[in-house]
């Protein structure tokens, strides 16, 4: 409640903006293609909105993730002083937080969607629910890192905006792995986020869509990932300084 105070204030919407900023980013997103590439559907033989709402919701939580868990410490450091608090709950509050309204986000949006006809119910909701999870299991692990390395090296922070800009590209967010030429496909396919993002477009397009994902890869370099993240913010502790 108290980061949720804090970010988005008691005016306005309050912490209803958590949900609503990723809704107009990504409806933003959908307009603007629809506009820009109106023969999507004819050449791809997949429907714009469901695409890009599949990709760009997951690129939003992975940024969103790594860019507010990495000066997470630091600007809570105060809350410090009592020792019942410590590091790991204010990353953990920031994690959850995201994570839960990235998810509504991707709810209300499907919703809207499907009553606009422009998406079906998925195919597959296991599929979906554990795509989107490791979504978010491996942009946790990247923004650990992310974070570790800030608390270390304060230069860092002013390249966290720059890894989350890079991971446009290579997040599968605006592309198919099938698309791609086949040294492509074998250089994608060794970044974790790629088989989320293919995974849940695999739960709602069906199998009438070819789509590339490996869970057992994902997991296990998202789970290093964590591991390492949480060595390094283990680590640096000692750099904090409590006030």
């Amino acid at each position: 409640m108290r980061e949720m105070t804090t970010r988005f204030g008691r005016e306005g919407i309050g912490f209803l903006w958590l949900v609503g900023e990723p809704l107009l980013f990504c409806g933003g997103v959908i307009l603007l293609w629809s506009l820009v590439k109106p023969t999507f559907s004819s050449d791809h033989g997949l429907r714009l909105a469901p695409f890009i709402m599949t990709g760009y919701m997951c690129l939003l939580l992975m940024r969103h993730l790594i860019g507010l868990l990495t000066p997470a410490v630091q600007s809570n450091v105060g809350l410090l002083y009592h020792r019942f608090v410590t590091p790991a709950h204010i990353l953990l509050t920031r994690i959850l937080l995201e994570i839960a309204g990235g998810t509504l986000s991707f709810a209300i949006l499907y919703v809207v969607l499907g009553l606009l006809q422009q998406v079906q119910p998925p195919e597959n909701y296991l599929l979906l629910y554990a795509g989107w999870g490791l979504v978010a299991f491996c942009a946790t692990g990247l923004g650990l890192i992310m974070t570790g390395l800030v608390m270390r090296f304060e230069m860092v922070e002013r390249v966290v905006g720059l890894v989350s800009y890079l991971l446009m590209p290579v997040s599968g967010a605006f592309f198919m792995v099938s698309w791609l030429p086949p040294t492509a496909q074998k250089v994608m396919m060794y970044i974790p986020f790629v088989h989320g993002t293919e995974s849940i477009r695999a739960a709602i397009f069906g199998e009438f869509v070819e789509t590339h994902y490996d869970f057992g890869y994902a997991l296990l370099v998202g789970a290093i990932m964590n591991v390492i993240g949480l060595l390094m913010i283990y680590a640096s502790l000692d750099r904090i300084e409590v006030e």
